[in-house]
C-alpha cells in the first residue's frame, strides 16, 4: 500500500496567503528552515494505478501535478483518481471537490452529514451521472473497490466553521468529524486529521497501530490567541494542541504506535521550523512532521 501525502499544512496552507506571523515570515523570507505546505490531502493506493484521495484539498490541482503517479494517461480524458473520502464538511477538506467536475466518474465517500454540503450550490457542477456520492456508516468498513478498505469512526470535533450556531457544541463526537481506519486487507493505518480532544476511545482506537497520521494544527492551545490572530483556542476550533496535559505528544506516548505523523499543520506552529525546540520536542516523542511530497509503503 502506498501512501502519498499530498498537502500537510492546516487551511491556509504555509505560508498563509495573507499572514506575517513570525513561522511565515521565515517563509516569506526565504528562510531555508521552513518548507512551503500546500493544504491538508492524503492519496492512497493499493496497486499504484487507482487512487483514493482522503480529503479534497483547495490545492488539488497543484498537488496533482506535483504527483506523478496522479498525472492522466493513455485515453485522452484519464486520472488515476477514482474515489474520495472526506472526513468533514471542512471547506479545506471539500473545496478540492470543484476541481474534479471536468466530466471524470469518481466515487464520493463520506458520512450523511458531510455529503448533505456537497449535494447543491456549487457543488451542483459535480455531475451526478458520473460522481456517485456513497454515504457510509460509522464503524462499518467500506470497500471502496480499489483493493482499499476504509472503516470510519467518530472523533471528538464540531461542525465546519460556515455551520456553526448557537447551539455549537465542540468535543462532540457524532458523523460530522471522523477519522479513518484504512487497510489494503494486510497492513492498515490511521488518518484523524482533526481531533478536538484524546479521549479514552481515541486512545483505545489508535492504540498498537502501526501508522498514524494524526492532527498537528497547533503546537498550544492558546497559539493563535497569544499571536492576536485570533480570539479562539485550538480547541474552540476543533483541534487538540500538541503540548500540554491534554495534548497528542503526552496522551498518544504510551499507545505502542510504530509511526506517528502530524498532518494538517497550521500555519503559527513552530514545528515547521526544522531546528525549532518545539520541533526537537516532537521528534524526542517520536514524532514526524509530513511534508507535501512524503511517501510511505506499508
Amino acid at each position: 500500500m502506498r501512501i502519498l501525502v499530498l498537502g500537510s499544512a492546516a487551511g491556509g496552507g504555509f505560508p498563509q496567503w495573507n499572514c506575517l506571523c513570525p513561522v511565515c515570515q521565515l517563509a516569506w523570507s526565504g528562510d531555508k528552515r521552513v518548507k512551503a505546505r500546500s493544504q491538508s490531502s492524503l492519496a492512497v493506493s493499493a496497486d499504484g494505478e487507482r487512487w483514493l484521495l482522503l480529503n479534497a484539498s483547495p490545492d488539488l490541482r497543484q498537488q496533482i501535478i506535483a504527483s506523478p503517479s496522479l498525472h492522466p494517461r493513455g485515453a485522452k480524458r484519464h486520472s488515476p483518481i477514482r474515489a474520495v473520502f472526506v472526513t468533514n464538511a471542512d471547506v479545506d477538506h471539500l473545496a478540492g471537490l470543484l476541481i474534479l467536475r471536468e466530466q471524470q466518474s469518481l466515487t464520493l465517500f463520506g458520512s450523511r452529514a458531510t455529503l448533505a454540503q456537497t449535494s447543491s450550490g456549487m457543488f451542483g457542477v459535480l455531475n451526478p451521472q458520473l460522481v456517485d456520492r456513497h454515504p457510509v456508516d460509522l464503524d462499518t468498513t467500506v470497500d471502496t473497490g480499489l483493493g482499499i478498505f476504509v472503516k470510519p469512526f467518530a472523533v471528538p470535533g464540531k461542525v465546519a466553521l460556515y455551520l456553526e450556531d448557537e447551539n455549537l457544541a465542540v468535543g462532540a463526537e457524532t458523523e460530522t468529524t471522523i477519522g479513518l481506519e484504512i487497510s489494503d486487507g494486510g497492513k492498515s493505518f490511521f488518518y484523524v486529521p482533526g481531533c478536538a480532544e484524546i479521549n479514552q476511545r481515541v486512545l483505545e482506537r489508535l492504540s498498537q497501530a502501526e501508522l498514524v497520521f494524526f492532527d498537528g494544527t497547533t503546537f498550544t492551545d492558546g497559539e493563535m490567541v497569544e499571536l492576536d490572530l485570533s480570539q479562539k483556542t485550538a480547541r474552540r476550533m476543533g483541534h487538540v494542541a500538541m503540548s500540554g496535559a491534554e495534548g497528542s505528544l503526552k496522551r498518544l506516548a504510551s499507545c505502542g504506535i510504530g509511526r506517528k505523523i502530524y498532518v494538517h499543520i497550521n500555519n503559527t506552529n513552530p514545528v515547521l521550523i526544522e531546528d525549532s525546540p518545539q520541533r526537537m520536542e516532537a521528534a524526542s516523542a517520536g514524532w514526524d512532521i509530513a511534508y507535501d511530497g512524503m511517501e510511505i509503503s506499508l
